[in-house]
């Protein structure tokens, strides 16, 4: 609000207890282990409720720190407690609804004037404490167009490893929060900047360090790109077409190596689909409800290749058919060799029946010559010999 622009919701802290509001609302849920949280709901409304936390050292009751991991933060304190351990000083200020002022523990509205995201103490610790707050440190950046502070980007650069301690359920909603939005781009540029990526999508980022006959990988960027344009368009984007996405790229490479061994390219994307998908799970836990849709995408792409069978037409009932095509304009967007099949399949779609039936007739797969039609013999009609 103090930045001028809409909050997408309002969270409430108080020193009420999560138990204690679960008794105030019967309509409240609470939710969490590692950071208890009540959730109030009203119709489909949530109010999300935080407790004021305290520092702890891990011996107290409710909390747990193990290699300076904060791994259960469930110790109560007060509204100035809670301030000094918040992540960013931007973070650290309080929206008093008694009488409408902004409290402020910990310098956040000097940092904010300036444009400066920084950690509440020391960076080293925080981080260790929590290495996700480094995905929060992009995103924030990112998002606000702030810059993160010296002493903290000097850390993150130090500590990226330790991303790889953290559970992989719980980063899918992080890649989520980073590339949902429309400044998906400028996160990913910082997530390469700060050499994060690779702990989140290893298998792609070693083919992004590879470039292709002197020219770099650009599906990603012309992904992201495409997923800020609907968001700010306010069309619909969804986690399968953005996992299918950032793992093309992985896909793309295994399959051509498959097909070098006899597969087909149906056979070589699947097998390559399900090997990255299986891969990535040690990383960032993807829940199946969008890799199977995922999966249908990438096979969809050998279908879309072949234009021109009568067959084609059915694929336009499939219902990722929207998806695997727009997929597929991406393909072409990044210089992969896919256009004539992009303009075949945008012809198809915008024509009435009869036309596309006739598109039907005369396409045929681009490199591939029409075989000639073999005259039949005709065969003497039998009968008597006449002279």
């Amino acid at each position: 609000m103090l930045l001028g622009r809409e909050p997408k919701d309002f969270d409430v802290c108080t020193d009420a207890t999560p138990e204690e509001v679960a008794k105030l609302f019967r309509n409240c849920r609470l939710i969490g282990r590692r950071f208890r949280l009540a959730h109030v709901h009203f119709g489909r409304e949530i109010i999300e409720v935080a407790t004021f936390r305290a520092q702890h050292t891990g011996e107290e009751e409710g909390g747990v720190i193990e290699n300076g991991m904060i791994l259960r933060d469930n110790v109560y304190g007060t509204v100035e407690e809670d301030a000094v351990r918040r992540d960013f000083t931007i973070n650290a200020l309080y929206y008093n609804i008694n009488d409408f002022s902004v409290a402020d523990y910990a310098g956040g509205m000097e940092d904010l004037k300036a444009g400066v995201l920084r950690l509440i103490g020391e960076p080293e610790v925080r981080f260790r404490e929590d290495p996700v707050r480094m995905l929060r440190a992009v995103r924030f950046a990112a998002k606000l167009g702030f810059r993160i502070s010296p002493d903290a980007e000097a850390a993150i650069f130090r500590l990226g490893g330790l991303l790889r301690d953290i559970p992989p359920a719980r980063l899918f909603e992080e890649v989520l929060k980073l590339f949902l939005n429309t400044y998906a781009m400028q996160a990913y540029e910082l997530l390469r900047h700060y050499d994060l990526f690779k702990y989140l999508f290893p298998a792609t980022d070693a083919c992004l360090a590879e470039e292709e006959e002197g020219y770099p990988h650009m599906f990603v960027v012309r992904a992201l790109e495409n997923t800020e344009a609907r968001v700010a368009e306010n069309k619909p984007v969804t986690p399968a077409f953005l996992i299918a996405a950032l793992l093309w790229e992985p896909v793309r490479s295994a399959a051509h190596a498959l097909m070098a061994e006899g597969m087909t390219e149906a056979q070589a994307i699947q097998a390559a689909g399900r090997d990255a998908l299986e891969a990535q799970a040690r990383y960032i836990v993807l829940p199946r409800r969008f890799t199977t849709q995922s999966r249908e995408i990438w096979q969809l792409q050998p279908r879309l290749m072949r234009t021109g069978a009568r067959r084609s037409l059915r694929l336009l009932q499939h219902p990722r058919f929207r998806a695997a095509y727009d997929f597929l304009l991406l393909r072409a967007s990044a210089g992969e060799e896919v256009q004539e099949q992009c303009d075949w399949w945008t012809r198809v779609q915008e024509a009435e029946e009869a036309e596309q039936q006739a598109l039907c007739q005369t396409a045929r797969e681009p490199g591939k010559k029409r075989r000639p039609r073999r005259r039949r013999r005709r065969k003497k009609a039998s009968g008597p010999e006449t002279s």
